[in-house]
């Protein structure tokens, strides 16, 4: 099925949209959240690359255990932690992430030691019901969950928050379609658990496109633009 190669143009996306972050860090200095933004994008396009990976050459043992770790266990949490640096006190931020990495490298180191049921292996789709130590797969809805919160929940909470703020309807908008985009994804996962993991191909792909928009429309400066344009004006003159 075409579908099953989708996660090859995720990933090239991914790189854009990495690569636009770091840019964007590098430029601003002390921007802590962007750099997160930058982590939890590189990850979920190391998790669409393994997909893809997945789709040309077919299920392996490695590429299994980075898919889960990187998928399900990263997924979206690194982009929560950017949320949770912009909107929470530095110290409460740097508690979570400690919190948060380390349930990340037990749940990795987990996946590595599981051994795997052979006999459930599909050769071209990834499925975390091959993991013989089934409590592992608890690890990621904790994880999940609080990615959920913070990102999803503090983009509704930002969108709401801006609605009353004149001139601020980009930020609406762009909060908007990052609670969308971070909801996209987690619908997928579900119904790859059901087995329909070309659900997830798609959710992963519209998911970090209306991410980004809603990056973009975030960052959208009027001031900024008025600025570039009497700089322009002067240049020609």
């Amino acid at each position: 099925m075409w579908l099953y190669y989708l996660p090859i143009l995720t990933t090239l996306f991914c790189i854009y949209f990495a690569s636009s972050l770091f840019s964007h860090y590098s430029g601003k200095g002390n921007s802590t959240h962007i750099l997160w933004w930058g982590f939890g994008v590189t990850a979920f396009g190391l998790g669409t690359l393994i997909e893809s990976l997945i789709t040309i050459f077919g299920w392996s043992d490695p590429l299994f255990r980075s898919w889960y770790i990187a998928g399900a266990l990263m997924g979206g949490a690194p982009l929560a932690q950017g949320t949770v640096y912009l909107m929470l006190k530095k110290r409460t931020a740097h508690i979570l992430s400690v919190i948060l990495v380390s349930a990340i490298l037990f749940g990795s180191t987990m996946v590595i030691l599981t051994p795997l049921d052979y006999a459930l292996v599909k050769s071209h789709v990834p499925q975390g019901d091959v993991i013989i130590w089934s409590w592992i797969r608890l690890i990621s809805p904790f994880i999940n969950t609080y990615a959920f919160i913070f990102l999803v929940g503090g983009a509704i909470l930002s969108a709401v928050r801006y609605r009353s703020v004149a001139d601020m309807k980009h930020r609406v908008k762009g909060n908007t379609l990052i609670a969308i985009g971070a909801i996209l994804p987690g619908i997928g996962g579900g119904m790859s658990r059901a087995g329909y993991t070309e659900v997830l191909y798609v959710a992963e792909f519209i998911g970090i496109l209306l991410i980004y928009a809603g990056y973009k429309a975030c960052v959208k400066s009027p001031l900024f633009s008025v600025g570039r344009k009497v700089q322009q004006d002067v240049a020609a003159a």
